[in-house]
């Protein structure tokens, strides 16, 4: 069977050329807040990963969070949670402190000024790739 030329529908479906403008759509410039930013950018891998945008974000709210808030917030088992988070402290998004409580060993995490900046880029960067496919 002949396949349909560039641009024609066949089915109902999208033009050739819509299918080939959304491909492109992450690469196009695209208008955040007044300024163009390249949607070519990535998204930041470090925190695209749920568990540690859930440890980013959890910390964005609270000043600080012991491993095990952070471990009944997240749902997430000791290692995937101690994983994740060194990723994070490694990428100087978060910090790590270890100290005692008693005879109990705490650790406590809190989020750095670089990490609250990855985090609004990140937010930014993802509000703007909703505002254009929601446009089209």
């Amino acid at each position: 069977m002949a396949r349909p030329a560039l641009g024609k529908r066949r089915g109902g479906g999208p033009l050739a050329s819509d299918l080939a403008r959304r491909r492109r759509g992450e690469r196009e410039l695209l208008s955040v807040d007044g300024s163009t930013e390249r949607a070519a950018l990535e998204l930041d891998r470090m925190i695209h990963e749920r568990t540690r945008l859930g440890i980013v974000s959890a910390l964005a709210v609270n000043p600080t969070l012991t491993f095990s808030e952070l471990k009944a917030l997240l749902r997430t088992t000791d290692g995937n949670l101690s994983v994740h988070a060194r990723k994070l402290e490694q990428a100087e998004y978060v910090t790590c402190a270890k100290y005692f409580q008693g005879r109990v060993p705490r650790t406590e995490f809190r989020l750095t000024a670089a990490g609250r900046r990855a985090l609004e880029r990140y937010l930014n960067h993802m509000e703007a790739l909703i505002r254009v496919t929601r446009s089209r």
